[in-house]
Formats: C-alpha cells, structure tokens, sequence
C-alpha cells in the first residue's frame, strides 16, 4: 500500500520536471491536476505544497478517510469513488469545490458539507451498505446544499423515502435508481418542488410498477425533459396536465353541487320521522264549511 505525499508525486513526474528545468517544490507548485487513481493508495499524507491544485483523481484506491486536503482551498473536482471512506469529513476548507465524488464506498451518513455553498454535483452512488442499512442524510447539510446543489445521484442505497430532499429546489438532474421507493404520491409532493428538474431516473424502485406512475410524475414536474432515459414528448406533457386539470374540475363539481337537505344520520327512523313532520308543516289546513239548513 502506498501513501500520496510529496514524493510520491515527484517521483512520478520527475521527468516534466526536469524538461521544466524546475526544483521540486517549483514544479509541485505548478501542478494544478493530480492523477493517482487505481495506485494502492491507503493514506493521504501532507501535499500541501501543491498549493494551486484544482482537481484531484484518487478513485479505486483503497483509502479509509478524507483527510490532509485543508490547504486545497483553489480544489473545484474531487474524485474519491470507490475507496472505504466511511464518513464525509475535513472538507470544510474546500469552499471552491463544485464536484464531489463519492459513489461506491462505505459512507451511512451524508453531512459535514456545510461550508460548500459552491458544490454543485454529489455523486454517492452505490454505497457498501450493512444489510438493512439505508443512506441518511444530515438535514444541515440538505439545507447549506439548497441553493447551489443542481447535481445528485444517490443509486443503490436502499433508500425508501425522498421528503427531507424537498428543500433541494434547485436540482437539475436527480438519480435514485434501484433503491426502494414506493409511495407515488410522495415523490409527486417532492419533485412538484422541484421547477428547475429536468432529468430523473428512478427506475428499479418499486414505484415503477404503480398505475400512470409516468404519467403522474410527468405532471407533476412541469419542466422534466427526460424521465427514467425517455424523453418526454411536450404535447404528451400538456395532454396530462389538461387531463389532470379537467379531472380535478369535474370532482370538485361533484363534491360541491349537491346539497344535503338534512343532516346526515345512521338513523333511517330519524330521518323518516324528520321527513313525516316537515310533510306535515307543508300542508295548510283546510277550511270547514257547514251550512245551517234548519
């Protein structure tokens, strides 16, 4: 296993670094982009002199926590995918950072990401889950995320319930695939918050297979272009949403046109008494007339 520190990076950029005609602390200063994916890395050691790093690949390496990166305060791109990192920590100086990725390692709690008001996309896809264990989310974090997150992909992560996603408003592109979703109607509520969406994927949620599940989800997201990897045609889109509009007419006419002339009862002798007495008021009393012949 190796660690990512200082020498490890001249060494394997020794030789643009003498084309440069740089010392090492020069040329570390230079570099703005760090390519050790898939090198066996456990550790990430001190690599600050890389001062002016903007983008730094570490996926399929073998790390256990996100640490030593506070100085990166110029990183836009962090790729960490598959890794064994259990929790999202010490990124709090990263206040440039606008993608973030980690799909595919062992994180249970999605928070700490309170600082990164410019973090657009977060990939947390495929997490290695203990059996029965579900991908949360720290409400904080959801909040500092809400005015700038337009990117999230949360696929298979046994999640079964998206309402504490609601404040994300600004998502453009959203996936949550394969996980167990299943109330239609909550995601209806959820996405309808959602103006700016305009790709989802929900496909292997239990969901799926629920009646007009497209297209009340396509009602319900005015501005969704493609659901589940098929477009969604605009005439299609305004033939739902008349249809649901004139549906929606015609029941609130149905509750509101009839009236009730007595109260409603269980009691069928009640409500037959109330009828007999108020048959008895309409009649007038008819007048007598006797003639007196003697």
């Amino acid at each position: 296993m190796a660690c990512l520190n200082a020498d490890l990076i001249a060494k394997s950029v020794n030789r643009l670094r003498k084309k440069r005609g740089l010392s090492y602390a020069e040329f570390l200063r230079t570099l703005t982009h760090l390519h050790f994916s898939n090198k066996n890395i456990e550790d990430i050691g001190d690599i600050s002199m890389c001062r002016n790093l903007t983008v730094l690949y570490l996926y399929d390496n073998h790390i256990t926590q996100i640490c030593n990166l506070g100085f990166a305060s110029n990183l836009t791109h962090l790729y960490m995918q598959n890794n064994n990192i259990t929790r999202v920590e010490n990124l709090s100086n990263l206040q440039m950072l606008s993608k973030l990725y980690l799909g595919g390692n062992r994180i249970t709690v999605v928070e700490g990401l309170e600082q990164l008001s410019e973090l657009q996309e977060l990939h947390l896809e495929n997490q290695r889950l203990a059996p029965g264990e579900t991908l949360l989310f720290d409400p904080r974090t959801l909040l500092s995320l809400a005015k700038s997150l337009c990117v999230l992909n949360i696929n298979n992560n046994n999640i079964d319930d998206v309402r504490d996603l609601a404040v994300l408003q600004d998502l453009q592109h959203f996936s949550a695939a394969d996980n167990k979703l299943h109330n239609t109607e909550e995601l209806e509520g959820v996405f309808g918050l959602w103006p700016q969406l305009l790709h989802m994927d929900l496909r292997g949620n239990p969901a799926c297979k629920t009646p007009k599940y497209r297209d009340r989800l396509i009602t319900a997201c005015k501005s969704l272009e493609v659901l589940d990897g098929r477009e969604i045609n605009e005439l299609t889109r305004q033939f739902l949403i008349n249809w649901k509009a004139s549906k929606e007419a015609k029941m609130k006419r149905n509750n509101t046109g009839a009236l009730i002339p007595y109260p409603l009862t269980n009691d069928l002798n009640r409500v037959q008494g109330l009828t007999s007495t108020a048959v008895q008021r309409r009649k007038k009393p008819q007048p007598s007339f006797h003639t007196d012949l003697g």
